[in-house]
């Protein structure tokens, strides 16, 4: 009988272990925390889930018909996308003051795939926001790629500081890297904040100066707080080199349906990303789900149901995101006003002395741990996004707040007052009974910053 001690080469081989591990590539952060949450929710712990990034609405009826209608469509079709997809995203870009050839649109199963098949297709380093999204850095790393953290400029989340970007890519460049793309997110996640018109004109002065290409995940652009206020896309100030993203994740809350679109640029530079994206994308997908195109066609036409449904659902993750911004604020946390999405970002900077003489808190990391295992409250740390580990910041989704089932939800969306309802309420005040706990001093029994 053989055993482990046995040099390997005298091993037979049907007992023989391998000689090497996978690549370690730990679990995206978001995904994490809803994890955890779920775990605790099923020990019959009393939890807060506000690390999660869902949109917590639910699917429109008529988003659900579209997708049963098709549901026998089981063919594989066009790598780019249906013609009636295709045709449909771009009509919705023409409606927001880009103007859209279908021929320059690409579907895929989510804004996350495609995202890795454009890195995967440009080649080259990346330049990512600090903070920005979990999954840019990660996915550049994946493929190959390093992504350079750029800091954003204050208040302006999603978008690299356009000076310290310059700045950025001759250094990189000096130092033998290749950066060839900066990717921004417009409105902002994780702060909740949208980019003046300004900094991205800026930013698109800079790609052009320095040859980048500007991917725009512009995926929360329809739930910009206030209506009137316009989301400055980089595609109207550098079209010949701004590919933009999208999906029905965040606005119509269909995350588990895995449909996205790119809208790439006209012009020779466009033809071959077009060609080299769907090469990838016929290696990894063939094709996006047949029923999900077709439902997305659907959505992505703007029926006044679906509009409609997209006003509620901004307006309940306004209200909802402010009076969570409020109670951060009155525990003496620093606070970006949310101005789109359902994000904020609260800094715990001025209670830093207070966390580390009550709690021994001295990183992001340790407080979000303090927050899930003490309290049940999820949420994650900055340096999740690229921020410093020190810097005491959290990114806070509370769109999960909105009910424990489709009936509470809809209540949510048709309340004038969401966050008077006796379910959100209740987490509100609970929110509040842990921040307090947290910043209390143990010293004088009072609130650390009263």
């Amino acid at each position: 009988m053989p055993t482990q001690n046995q040099p390997l080469q005298n091993r037979p081989a049907s007992v023989r272990a391998l000689s090497f591990s996978p690549r370690q590539v730990p679990l995206s952060a978001t995904l994490a925390v809803n994890e955890a949450i779920a775990r605790k929710r099923r020990e019959g712990e009393r939890v807060l889930p506000l690390g999660f990034g869902e949109a917590g609405i639910p699917i429109h009826p008529a988003l659900a018909r579209e997708l049963e209608s098709a549901a026998g469509r089981g063919a594989y079709g066009p790598v780019a996308g249906s013609a009636a997809l295709r045709a449909a995203a771009a009509g919705y870009w023409a409606r927001r003051g880009l103007p859209t050839d279908p021929s320059t649109v690409v579907a895929g199963p989510g804004s996350k795939p495609l995202l890795f098949a454009l890195l995967a297709s440009l080649g080259g380093d990346v330049v990512v926001a600090a903070p920005s999204w979990v999954s840019y850095a990660a996915q550049a790393s994946l493929a190959g790629a390093e992504p350079i953290r750029v800091a954003t400029p204050p208040g302006e989340g999603g978008v690299p500081s356009p000076a310290l970007l310059a700045d950025a890519v001759v250094r990189a460049r000096t130092r033998g890297r290749d950066v060839r793309a900066v990717v921004v997110t417009l409105p902002d996640n994780p702060t909740g904040t949208v980019a003046s018109e300004a900094t991205v004109r800026r930013l698109c002065a800079v790609a052009r100066e320095h040859d980048l290409v500007v991917i725009s995940d512009e995926i929360y652009r329809d739930l910009v707080h206030a209506p009137e206020r316009a989301v400055p896309s980089p595609a109207l100030y550098a079209p010949e080199r701004t590919v933009v993203t999208t999906a029905l994740s965040k606005s119509l809350a269909a995350g588990g349906w895995r449909l996205g679109v790119a809208r790439l640029p006209e012009g020779p530079f466009g033809r071959a990303l077009h060609d080299s994206l769907l090469g990838v994308a016929s290696e990894i997908w063939s094709s996006a789900p047949a029923p999900m195109q077709h439902a997305a066609a659907y959505a992505f036409a703007e029926p006044p149901e679906l509009v409609e449904h997209i006003d509620r659902s901004r307006r309940l993750h306004a209200a909802v995101a402010g009076a969570v911004a409020d109670r951060f604020a009155a525990a003496g946390a620093r606070v970006p006003r949310p101005e789109a999405a359902f994000y904020l970002y609260p800094d715990f900077g001025p209670l830093r002395d207070v966390l580390s003489e009550n709690h021994g808190v001295r990183t992001a990391a340790d407080l979000t741990h303090l927050l899930l295992e003490r309290y049940g409250v999820g949420v994650l740390p900055g340096s999740s996004f690229g921020d410093a580990p020190s810097a005491l910041r959290m990114r806070v989704a509370p769109s999960l707040l909105y009910g424990e089932d489709d009936e509470q939800r809809h209540a949510a969306l048709a309340a004038p007052a969401p966050a008077a309802l006796p379910w959100i309420a209740s987490a509100l005040d609970r929110l509040s009974e842990v921040l307090e706990d947290l910043s209390v001093s143990v010293t004088t029994g009072e609130p650390a910053l009263a």
